[in-house]
């Protein structure tokens, strides 16, 4: 199962017991379909930088939270109820990386790292032959030319 990050924005005049009621059924929600709530974290309040319109007004301000969970590839529309949820001005589903992917070198493994070493000398070949350069002789300034009278 792969993990997610769950961001609740709540208004900002909402109590955390409320907001915490909403992400216990949430969790219980994953929980009933096989997933696991990894961590909770409240992030406080926070400026946004914008207005959120809702039916009620326009909020400049809201409480953050955090919920990571492993949970079946379907909780993306299985979480659709809180587009209806009164206490939220927005909430994100966003899906972690593979922890297992390798990046950078560690991608090639050792024959990959074989392949790079060979590019970074042919770099250096090609560095050493930029300076072999035969029209230097338009550069040069002549001696007389300089000397004041």
């Amino acid at each position: 199962m792969p993990l997610y990050d769950c961001m609740f924005l709540f208004k900002p005049h909402i109590k955390k017991e409320a907001a915490m009621d909403l992400v216990v059924r949430v969790g219980k929600h994953v929980y009933r379909r096989n997933g696991v709530v990894t961590d909770v974290k409240s992030l406080g309040n926070v400026q946004l930088g914008y207005g959120i319109k809702k039916l009620d007004g326009r909020y400049y301000q809201g409480l953050l939270m955090q919920m990571s969970m492993m949970a079946t590839p379907h909780i993306n529309k299985e979480l659709h109820y809180l587009n209806k949820e009164d206490r939220l001005l927005r909430w994100l589903l966003v899906k972690q990386r593979n922890t297992n992917t390798n990046f950078g070198l560690d991608f090639f493994g050792d024959e990959g790292r074989l392949e790079l070493s060979r590019f970074s000398q042919l770099g250096k070949l090609e560095d050493e032959d930029e300076d072999d350069d035969d029209d230097d002789d338009e550069y040069e300034v002549n001696e007389e030319e300089n000397q004041v009278n």
